[in-house]
């Protein structure tokens, strides 16, 4: 009569669920160290926005916050050469929509650049990339002289229309659905009877979602804070808020504490955008990164 011998292995030690080692206590440090020197900047502008308009040049200033901050924000709100409501509104609308075209149409060309097949495909796609190499300034004259001759200056759809789509978002859109985006899929679409549009919008948005948050946010934060062509482009009747901030310091005194209470309240929503999109954006990115 047999019999069966039973073998046991010793487990293996576990590991996290990415499959490496656990950080050790210089890699928190590191990390820590960091998220010091990146808070810092918005920490000093709370302190100098918080006091009065000697708190900067005070060699005995506290590093406790002071209580003025809010007294400097309503000086700021309700200051009616800045127009601030208006120039809040103007960026929300601006950022909104820069974002989401860019993100729309980066991911379309990307789709095309990617997976279709079309003669010149790589020379186009390098002249795409080398107008990054082209200054930002090199295009002001010509550009404002067009918005001149539409009629559009002094109008935020000035600041929309240059910015409805970026190289460097087609570039970052091509490389990643080249990546992650599997040429069976779109054949078995075609199979299906779908059209080429109709397969990017049902198949490749949706894979596409990882790198297009990360493109959106970006694009978003980078539209937000721009100063260079809307100071050209707008004024002060209908600015943007980096350009209605300016009018803060227009004059031959400047009262720090005020001009950084109005460039603290013009970060907050970008820190509301990290909390409310932060959790979603690292899990698109680590679903991305697993499918990939």
């Amino acid at each position: 009569m047999s019999t069966t011998r039973l073998i046991v292995l010793p487990a293996k030690r576990r590991r996290n669920v990415t499959g490496g080692r656990r950080a050790g206590f210089g890699s928190y440090a590191f990390l820590a160290l960091c998220l010091v020197i990146g808070l810092l900047p918005f920490y000093w502008s709370v302190l100098i926005g918080s006091g009065d308009s000697g708190t900067l040049r005070d060699p005995n200033r506290s590093w406790i916050p002071g209580a003025n901050f809010f007294e400097n924000v309503g000086q700021v709100v309700n200051n009616p050469a800045v127009n601030f409501w208006a120039a809040l509104r103007n960026s929300i609308i601006v950022s909104f929509t820069v974002a989401a075209s860019v993100v729309f149409f980066s991911t379309l060309a990307g789709f095309a650049f990617a997976k279709l097949r079309f003669r010149g495909r790589g020379w186009l796609l390098v002249a795409v990339v080398a107008t990054t190499a082209v200054p930002t300034q090199l295009g002001v004259v010509p550009l404002f002289i067009v918005m001149s001759e539409l009629g559009w200056t002094g109008t935020i759809g000035a600041v929309i229309i240059p910015n409805l789509v970026t190289a460097f978002g087609v570039f970052w859109m091509t490389q990643y659905l080249g990546q992650v985006l599997p040429d069976e899929l779109i054949e078995a679409a075609e199979i299906d009877g779908a059209n080429s549009f109709r397969a990017f919008w049902h198949i490749v948005l949706p894979i596409a979602r990882p790198a297009a948050a990360m493109l959106g946010l970006f694009t978003f934060i980078a539209t937000w804070t721009d100063f260079f062509w809307p100071s050209i482009v707008l004024d002060a009747r209908n600015p943007t808020l980096p350009v209605s901030l300016r009018l803060l310091q227009a004059n031959y005194f400047v009262d720090y504490s005020i001009v950084l209470a109005g460039a603290v309240i013009a970060t907050v929503p970008l820190l509301l955008l990290f909390v409310v999109a932060g959790k979603q954006l690292v899990s698109g990115i680590m679903q991305g990164a697993v499918k990939g």
